[in-house]
């Protein structure tokens, strides 16, 4: 009995030292996995980016969706909206929601290529809190990106200030463009009065690359400025006054940027086709 006893007791120390060995092991081994993962060159454990707050802010509005930005502090008195797609039409609806069931700035946004002309307007938000509600109306195959962003606001040139003229009620006018024009300035203003007008953009004739309706309650309160995109040739912006001839407006179109690389010479195999239409 007392050689049994002892084989059995050298058994559970045996099994003892097993069992309470085997975990520190383990342990110890996924210890120094983790002590490699994080000593490897070259691994950021924060993300890929490192900072969080720089990568784009810019949110994807799928088609039939909806999506709000917030102001509630009477500070921000401007907001600027930008939105763009991969390549694909931009079709939205954006309006500004100052208290229930009250718009006092809404306008529809078309857009032929939404990478090539990004649309960028600055919506005035005066007397917060304010809502910007910007509506994706394409089908579910166009989605595209919203960005809303209260700093850095862009603002008419005293160029664009200074060169504005009345577009009467019903009437329009149209703002040819030289092809070393980049992009554009577009300025909308009365009096106080209601603002109603269509801005087009196009490149060739009825050949509409973008489109903005736009309604303000108050044209002086809140004013209406873009950027158009007018990349090519054959750029005229044309504005319409669609509202009544008791309520005219001012319009002010400036270039904004202009490239200086332009070149006026002839490109071999460009618009001309030799061999064309035109016989030898």
């Amino acid at each position: 009995m007392t050689r049994l006893t002892m084989m059995l007791a050298g058994a559970g120390v045996a099994s003892g030292l097993m069992v309470g060995t085997a975990p520190a092991a383990r342990t110890s081994a996924v210890q120094m996995q983790v002590a490699g993962v994080a000593a490897a060159p070259g691994l950021d454990m924060r993300g890929s980016t490192g900072n969080p707050l720089a990568a784009d802010s810019s949110i994807l509005v799928q088609g039939g969706s909806l999506r709000t930005w917030s102001y509630r502090s009477p500070s921000v008195e401007q907001v600027q909206v930008v939105l763009s797609t991969e390549g694909r039409p931009l079709d939205a609806d954006i309006e500004l929601w100052q208290g229930p069931d009250n718009t006092p700035c809404k306008m529809r946004v078309y857009v032929e290529n939404g990478q090539l002309r990004p649309f960028s307007a600055v919506v005035e938000t005066p007397r917060g809190p304010n809502t910007i509600a910007i509506r994706n109306i394409g089908q579910i195959e166009f989605p595209f990106a919203a960005n809303v962003v209260a700093e850095d606001v862009d603002a008419p040139s005293a160029e664009c200030l200074d060169t504005r003229m009345t577009i009467q009620g019903g009437a329009l006018r149209t703002y040819p463009f030289d092809p070393t024009v980049d992009s554009v300035q577009v300025l909308l203003k009365t009096d106080g009065r209601p603002l109603n007008a269509r801005i087009e953009l196009l490149q060739g004739p009825n050949n509409n690359k973008q489109v903005i309706e736009l309604y303000t309650e108050d044209g002086l309160d809140r004013p209406f400025f873009c950027i158009l995109e007018t990349p090519g040739s054959g750029n005229v912006v044309r504005v319409v006054n669609t509202a009544p001839v008791e309520f005219p407006m001012t319009a002010g179109v400036v270039p904004n940027s202009i490239n200086q690389q332009m070149s006026y010479d002839a490109v071999l195999g460009g618009d001309v086709v030799l061999g064309g239409d035109a016989g030898w």
